[in-house]
């Protein structure tokens, strides 16, 4: 496991102690009862189709571990709006607080101005994080199957299908592959980024389609930030397209969006 992953794994965990004993998991399981959010449809909204081949997660990022602030004027609420209007299928919101400058509320905030699934990306180890999703109002969460062994991907992926979210579990090689077919995964992400190097290789999607199992949406993740990319990718078997930093350091994420899903601002 890479060691930035490492360090960031050792954080949540010592974070996650502190929440449960502040909130524990039966007073967040009692607030429910309270919770305006219902989970949306996240499987029609990223399965490719004819009509609509080229399904986009668009991230709201501030920061991340290996190039610092991506985006100075953040404000999550009009960046998600942006996207929604740009034609993004979902939204992918970082909530991990030390490296990437996240915040779970932001998953409550943005949501009450959107109408597409919301995906909480984090390092997420814990059901109790997962519950935490669901109630500030995430449809689906971040798995990664390079920071679980096979049992606890299995067991993560169970609950939240049990609170009616679903998972998006990013794979960086085969073996992760395995581990998350194993464990029951309906949505895989590939992840072209190293976690160790942080180097990308846009061929990595092209060696694991082929041995994904067709029931799957398949999600390409890091380095799309043209058309002629996503294009290529689809051909290939992707159905969705998670960008993040591309998006970020654009002027205008609405134009952004339209001219990586459509080839032109509209």
């Amino acid at each position: 496991m890479a060691n930035i992953l490492d360090k960031i794994i050792a954080k949540t965990k010592e974070d996650l102690e502190r929440r449960k004993k502040e909130y524990p998991l039966e007073w967040l399981g009692r607030s429910l009862a309270f919770n305006p959010f219902m989970p949306r449809d996240v499987y029609s909204a990223l399965k490719a189709t004819e009509d609509n081949p080229y399904r986009i997660i668009a991230e709201i990022k501030k920061a991340s571990p290996s190039k610092g602030v991506i985006r100075k004027d953040f404000d999550p609420m009009v960046i998600g709006q942006a996207y929604e209007k740009g034609g993004a299928n979902a939204l992918s919101i970082l909530t991990e607080p030390h490296w990437f400058q996240g915040d779970k509320e932001y998953l409550g905030m943005v949501r009450r101005y959107v109408s597409i699934p919301i995906l909480r990306k984090d390092f997420i180890i814990d059901k109790y994080q997962i519950l935490e999703a669901l109630v500030y109002g995430a449809d689906f969460v971040l798995l990664i199957a390079k920071a679980l062994s096979r049992k606890e991907l299995k067991e993560l992926i169970e609950y939240a299908h049990h609170l009616g979210l679903e998972a998006l579990v990013e794979i960086h090689d085969k073996a992760d592959l395995v581990k998350a077919i194993f464990a029951g995964a309906n949505i895989i992400g590939i992840n072209h980024r190293d976690l160790e190097t942080f180097k990308i290789d846009m061929e990595l999607s092209f060696k694991l389609i082929p041995l994904i199992p067709n029931s799957k949406i398949i999600v390409a993740e890091s380095g799309i930030n043209n058309h002629e990319v996503v294009k290529e990718l689809s051909k290939a078997g992707a159905d969705a397209f998670l960008v993040g930093e591309h998006f970020m350091r654009q002027e205008d994420v609405t134009k952004a969006v339209q001219e990586l899903k459509y080839g032109k601002s509209l």
